[in-house]
């Protein structure tokens, strides 16, 4: 009998980790087997790249909370606070990514955000949910476990 683990991008150098869901549950904080950099570090993963955001949301096989923003954003820079106190309240069990849209076009456009902030949840790659507009980070909390 094989013990359930879960898969997840290091955010530091993009290689794909597991580790047992026990693990997880008991608070562990795993390393990247790869670049030895803690995984879950509890605050939210600045995308890079399409590929990096395609990586993230189709190799974690945790629930993938994705915070659409852009910079000149006065509500998104409200809601900043508050996604990233739900990161820190919530990880490892969820992953928590941003994606500035002025940087990344062509993820928003795939998306199809025409407001900001924008959140979607993924879940396999698949969108399962998504919340427009500013969230305090209890709300979101309660928004990720009814979604997940």
């Amino acid at each position: 009998m094989t013990e359930s683990s879960s898969t997840f991008v290091c955010q530091h150098c993009g290689s794909i980790n597991r580790a047992p869901k026990a693990r997880l549950d008991a608070g562990d904080k795993p390393a990247c087997g790869r670049c030895r950099a803690e995984i879950f570090a509890g605050n939210p993963v600045e995308t890079r790249s399409d590929a990096d955001f395609e990586r993230h949301i189709t190799r974690t096989q945790l629930p993938v909370v994705v915070d659409f923003w852009a910079d000149w954003c006065g509500p998104c820079r409200a809601m900043a606070p508050q996604f990233a106190a739900a990161a820190q309240a919530m990880e490892p069990h969820a992953r928590f990514l941003k994606v500035d849209t002025e940087a990344l076009p062509g993820v928003a456009g795939r998306h199809n955000i025409r407001s900001i902030p924008t959140l979607i949840m993924f879940r396999d790659g698949k969108e399962v949910a998504r919340h427009s507009g500013t969230i305090d980070a209890r709300e979101l909390e309660r928004w990720i476990a009814r979604n997940s």
